[in-house]
């Protein structure tokens, strides 16, 4: 008796179910259902968004600037044209062990920079000076391995002094030189013509002489100094004399208080204008092309001191 009436019970149930599923169904269909949003614009009067596709964009990379061709350099170089107050303070015969150091000390504390001419054999026995010139942005050149007059050398002793000094100096800083200084000044247009050629030197000359290695007073080298600048002045000097050193604080300062900026040779070189024409009147016209291949007449050559190498 009992499992009759389990069985109607269940019977019940199931019936009750079917009937409440049927009717939520057909409820559900009775809703609304949501408009397009071309429908939704039409009745708001509300303009239609459409939103893109995201697309994934790519970087557009950076373009590597050109980079702008140096200008051709002469091959000897006395002084420059600038349109500026640019001036090169040069340094010869170094590195010095005691009076190098004394002298950068000097340049650093002002913001001075120079050029420093170096004798090969000096650099091979302080390369740590020939460092130090390099890492307080001062420039090195070539001034021969023993500071002999190149006029007097064989071929092969010349190549020598040249090969020698730039192997030195590159071991020492990582620097391959651009420019040489013959010692003395000695040099006549074969030679200039080799060393450019051959060893892709440009000659770097002077056109203040501070005579600093045969008067040796400190007084005198700085009024000569102070005296004969000139905006595009490259001038000579050298930092193997105790008086040289003495006399260069007081030539750095008066030179940057009238005005003239210290720059290293290369980017004196870098400056360089075409040199006026002048008529017969003197008067000055359209600078004329530079010249790129006939080396600028050199200076005479200094005589060679008895006790001393300039």
């Amino acid at each position: 008796m009992k499992l009759k009436i389990w069985s109607f019970a269940a019977l019940a149930f199931a019936i009750a179910t079917v009937h409440f599923t049927a009717a939520s169904l057909a409820a559900k269909a009775q809703l609304p259902t949501r408009p397009s949003i071309a429908a939704e614009a039409a009745v708001t009067g509300l303009p239609t968004v459409v939103t893109a596709p995201l697309v994934e964009s790519t970087p557009t990379p950076t373009p590597v600037p050109t980079p702008t061709p140096l200008p051709p350099r002469k091959a000897t170089y006395n002084k420059c044209h600038v349109a500026g107050s640019e001036i090169a303070m040069t340094f010869d015969d170094g590195p010095h062990p005691k009076l190098t150091p004394m002298l950068l000390d000097m340049m650093k504390e002002r913001g001075i920079k120079g050029t420093f001419f170096l004798v090969g054999k000096n650099v091979a026995e302080y390369p740590e000076i020939a460092q130090r010139i390099v890492a307080e942005g001062h420039e090195v050149a070539n001034h021969s391995w023993a500071h002999p007059q190149l006029t007097k050398l064989a071929p092969d002793a010349l190549k020598k002094e040249i090969a020698d000094t730039n192997a030195a100096i590159y071991q020492a800083t990582g620097i391959q030189t651009t420019l040489m200084r013959p010692p003395y000044g000695a040099i006549n247009a074969a030679i200039t013509k080799r060393i450019n050629e051959e060893f892709g030197l440009t000659i770097a000359m002077w056109s203040v002489d501070s005579i600093d290695w045969r008067i040796r007073n400190a007084e005198h080298v700085t009024k000569l100094i102070t005296e004969k600048a000139a905006p595009g002045a490259i001038i000579l000097a050298h930092d193997i004399h105790p008086s040289t050193v003495q006399a260069m604080p007081a030539v750095f300062d008066t030179l940057s208080a009238k005005g003239y900026k210290f720059v290293t040779m290369s980017e004196l070189i870098a400056l360089d204008l075409p040199e006026p024409i002048r008529t017969t009147a003197g008067a000055q016209t359209a600078p004329a092309t530079p010249p790129t291949g006939t080396p600028a007449a050199p200076l005479a050559p200094r005589a060679t001191p008895a006790t001393t190498t300039p």
